[in-house]
């Protein structure tokens, strides 16, 4: 199972008309390229192309006898653009969309002498730049399973985005302020609520739940860049594929939302679900219960298998 960091150079003129070299990371598990069907999995917008492993971050769905099994399928994985894991970062962020990382990653499989694909799985914002791959290759793939994520940033989203923008250009602690926002909307009121119930720490003088979110702000500061966050969440705030275009996607469609996420309500994504059926058989709709909000597509991962191996 190779899973070293490996590279595709290319020249890349964006949507902004700008021009670009990007050298396109990416790694492979499982089986070697071409003896399995192969399946590209999109990551969110903290992740990276290590999905699968020891430090995998969806390593409880991917790997050996997992339900995408490791034995079975190639998975490939590319590390967006910007992203910082391959040490390559974008100063003039604003110069991107994801339809342009869309077109990176076609562009990748191609160099790569990658047609075709049996799926493609992206949880957010890695679903979103999956959305837009379908609308610019429609027969690029047999399955598509977008999570916790829609074809478009709605307005909520957006606002919530906006704010990212401004705390990450504060000068004090940017990337921590951000973060403890971010997980106020990645999770939810009952969430923390219940996790937490007001448990005060002595030692430290503040509350637990208080001590959670600067964890997580410092945690991310320490294995995050800041440059990669703003690129991160300017991606999330501009996600926008043509409904007309997401008509003539031939893969299989099973959407995925969380009946409390607040980042992509289920409502918005039920809405899509709802419009394409009108036009299209081979769509499906699946919602996973839980309190944890955005984050239950990391967390709830009994359910998650159960959805996916029934699709696979």
């Amino acid at each position: 199972m190779k899973t070293e960091l490996n590279y595709i150079n290319l020249s890349y003129q964006t949507n902004s008309k700008k021009e670009y070299h990007i050298p396109l990371s990416y790694q492979l598990f499982g089986k070697e390229l071409f003896t399995a069907p192969i399946i590209v999995i999109n990551h969110a917008l903290t992740g990276n192309s290590d999905v699968s492993g020891e430090k995998g971050w969806w390593k409880q769905l991917i790997g050996e006898n997992q339900v995408i099994d490791t034995k079975k399928y190639t998975v490939l994985c590319f590390n967006i653009p910007g992203n910082g894991y391959d040490n390559f970062l974008v100063e003039d962020y604003e110069d991107f969309t994801p339809s342009d990382i869309a077109t990176l990653f076609l562009k990748g499989l191609e160099a790569l002498h990658i047609k075709n694909v049996h799926a493609i799985i992206g949880g957010s914002l890695g679903g979103g730049i999956a959305w837009e791959m379908l609308a610019k290759k429609p027969a690029l793939a047999e399955i598509f399973i977008p999570i916790a994520c829609d074809h478009r940033t709605h307005d909520w989203l957006h606002a919530q985005c906006l704010v990212q923008k401004f705390l990450l250009n504060s000068e004090d602690k940017p990337l921590q302020k951000a973060r403890i926002h971010a997980m106020l909307c990645y999770r939810t009121p009952q969430s923390l609520n219940d996790r937490f119930q007001n448990i005060y720490n002595q030692e430290k003088q503040r509350l637990a739940s208080e001590d959670w979110l600067v964890y997580h702000g410092n945690a991310l500061n320490d294995r995050f860049s800041l440059k990669a966050y703003k690129m991160m969440n300017h991606l999330l705030m501009n996600i926008n594929t043509e409904e007309s275009a997401m008509e003539k996607i031939q893969a299989r469609m099973h959407m995925i939302s969380v009946d409390t996420d607040l980042f992509f309500p289920a409502s918005e994504i039920r809405m899509c679900f709802e419009n394409l059926q009108k036009k299209k058989d081979n769509v499906s709709y699946h919602e996973i219960q839980s309190i944890h909000g955005h984050d239950a597509f990391l967390m709830e991962y009994q359910q998650l298998n159960n959805i996916i191996k029934n699709i696979l």
